[in-house]
């Protein structure tokens, strides 16, 4: 602590863990399952009158259209929740964005529902770590900020969809970007508070294979199988994985009776690129492997799809904000570490706008996405403080 300036210090005496706390309790009790958007619907509205505290207009945007493939080959609109955006002093001399996600991985009929603590300092609950803790903490260190006369800009955006891909809040993230010199993502660290450092990315297709129906005994021949082709499709997009390249094939949807040639068949399947060169070749590759065949099965195939998350590198701009959030937990005695990492989230979208992002300022926790999801709640004045002395450190140009 003896590192922190006058104002860092005040900051982070200002900062309220208490209040954090029973944020996160509040929050966590709402359900707010991606796809329930009447829950999503009143997280909004808690965090609207909860960032309402900051100055600046906070607004709530009607989700962009986004669509899925149904198990019957049909693509229908999906419903999504609206998205927060908050922005402050958009005229300042340094701009920064902080971005969070107000839905979970739990729909309302998932057993897991309740907080409770598992053990002094550690409160299970859906969301506690991903990230309703994160958003707790957020707001906390903007009001220490507010608080110091700190002169920063920023934008926050809470969106209702990354659980699932961001469609609906992507060109809103992007928006927001612009202009930025650094942004602030609020996923969970690791429990012993690693970050998550260079990201791969991913991709998400949903490839629809029409065929033609027939009787399997009489006229099989007449037939052409939609489910021989899709699996065909699985079978050699998987065999073009490669160490920078995963390639999941995780469901085929289709079929019927045994005596019935299927004429209907939907691939699902997932691309985990390491850059964007594999992201070239994986796209070449699934136009020439359904162009294939398309040739050899007679069948007609739609794809689905695309990659929304782009690979994250840890380029010369990412390398000194990290430096600034290590230098930042230094002086408050964090020690501040990170990793590369396969997962994705919305910082991937971020860093594509050419925007330095660390995606893991979030609270300490494990075991997210299951019912055994916790969150170390000493982490909340931890990350606070770590949030808001970085945000100093960006205001008085230290990342330059």
């Amino acid at each position: 602590m003896d590192q922190l300036s006058t104002i860092e210090r005040a900051a982070v005496e200002r900062i309220d863990a208490p209040a954090m706390l029973a944020r996160v309790e509040r929050w966590a009790a709402v359900n707010s399952g991606t796809r329930h958007v009447a829950g999503c619907a009143t997280m909004a509205g808690l965090l609207a009158d909860a960032f309402a505290a900051l100055p600046g207009e906070v607004r709530l945007v009607e989700p962009a259209a986004a669509h899925s493939v149904g198990a019957d080959g049909v693509v229908s609109a999906l419903e999504h929740g609206r998205h927060l955006h908050l922005s402050v002093r958009p005229d300042a001399a340094v701009r920064v964005l902080l971005t969070g996600h107000m839905d979970t991985v739990y729909p309302v009929d998932h057993p897991f529902q309740t907080v409770a603590w598992r053990e002094p300092g550690v409160l299970g609950g859906p969301g506690v770590a991903d990230m309703k803790g994160g958003l707790a903490l957020m707001l906390e260190a903007l009001l220490a900020i507010e608080a110091s006369g700190c002169a920063i800009g920023y934008d926050v955006v809470i969106n209702s969809d990354e659980e699932t891909g961001s469609f609906s809040s992507a060109a809103l993230l992007a928006e927001a970007a612009r202009g930025k010199v650094a942004a602030l993502t609020y996923e969970p660290s690791l429990p012993d508070g690693t970050l998550a450092g260079a990201r791969g990315g991913t991709g998400n297709f949903s490839i629809i294979v029409r065929g033609r129906a027939a009787h399997a005994g009489r006229n099989p021949e007449d037939g052409r199988n939609a489910v021989a082709a899709a699996a065909a499709l699985a079978v050699r997009l998987h065999a073009a994985r490669s160490p920078r390249l995963a390639v999941n094939p995780a469901r085929v949807d289709g079929g019927g009776p045994n005596n019935v040639v299927p004429e209907l068949a939907i691939l699902r399947i997932n691309f985990r690129p390491r850059d964007a060169d594999e992201i070239a070749r994986a796209g070449a590759m699934i136009r020439d492997t359904v162009a294939a065949v398309t040739a050899e099965y007679d069948v007609a195939i739609e794809v689905h799809g695309g990659f929304n998350r782009p690979p994250k590198p840890i380029d010369a701009g990412a390398a000194r904000l990290f430096a600034t959030v290590r230098d930042a937990g230094a002086a408050l005695g964090q020690a501040i570490a990170w990793r590369d990492t396969g997962g994705v989230c919305d910082g991937n979208n971020i860093a594509a706008c050419g925007v330095p992002v660390v995606d893991t300022m979030g609270a300490r926790g494990g075991a997210i996405h299951s019912s055994e999801e916790f969150l170390i709640v000493d982490s909340l004045g931890e990350r606070a403080a770590l949030s808001a002395v970085t945000l100093l450190r960006i205001a008085a140009g230290g990342m330059a």
